[in-house]
């Protein structure tokens, strides 16, 4: 697979660039992405959650009834985790979520990702360049020429970003994974055929939290837009 050289202004070189098809031509593999952004988001909690079980609450010891006579249950200790105040049965425990994942998988998880952006000419590749200082402003305006942001790149996105309360798809956020929860009970289609790339398909939201439309990557903006503006 062949991709143009772009300049930083966002012209091209007139060059060429290869891209080694055993990385970004392979047919992708979903699940082993799904294991290795489980790994990455594992290793990230904390894991400190922790009750007191009936070793640990601070309460007598004594016997608080008599073994035998009461016409009730057999009991030994308040702490027990039936009465009010007592410890936890089986509560949670510092621990570590992070779990082993083999190293050929992680490699085709990340191969499948650069494959799947492949497909959606979402690669670009430019020259070698320099700057004076490490200036951000700098940086984003050459982002900005050679149009990897997809968000700019998409006009969809620039008619929703002014419209008052829209926020943006970013998936990183955790309002989106509340969204992600709420769409996956409301459509079932969502993430589940696989001729759907859910993190593709963009869905209309009215303002009860209720999935009105649901439309794919190739949809025409306009027809969009008018049903945004119907909600609005």
């Amino acid at each position: 697979m062949e991709i143009a050289v772009l300049k930083i202004d966002g012209t091209q070189t007139g060059k060429k660039a290869v891209l080694d098809d055993a990385v970004f031509g392979i047919e992708p593999n979903d699940h082993a992405i799904y294991l290795d952004v489980k790994q990455y988001l594992a290793a990230h909690r904390q894991g400190t959650s922790k009750t007191k079980d009936r070793s640990e609450v601070a309460y007598s010891t004594k016997k608080i009834i008599r073994q035998k006579g009461s016409g009730g249950a057999r009991h030994g200790s308040i702490k027990a985790n039936i009465y009010v105040g007592g410890g936890r049965a089986h509560g949670p425990r510092p621990r570590n979520y992070d779990f082993k994942l083999n190293k050929k998988v992680k490699q085709l998880a990340r191969f499948s990702a650069l494959s799947y952006k492949a497909k959606d000419n979402a690669i670009a590749v430019v020259e070698p360049f320099t700057m004076e200082a490490p200036k951000t402003k700098e940086f984003v305006n050459i982002i900005k020429n050679i149009k990897v942001n997809g968000e700019d790149a998409d006009p969809l996105y620039k008619f929703l970003k002014k419209q008052k309360g829209f926020a943006g798809w970013d998936m990183e956020h955790p309002i989106a994974h509340i969204l992600d929860d709420m769409l996956t009970k409301a459509d079932p289609d969502y993430k589940t055929k696989s001729d759907i790339k859910w993190n593709f398909t963009k869905f209309l939201i009215n303002k009860k939290g209720q999935v009105v439309a649901r439309f794919e990557p190739t949809e025409k903006t306009e027809k969009i837009e008018q049903q945004i503006r119907e909600l609005l």
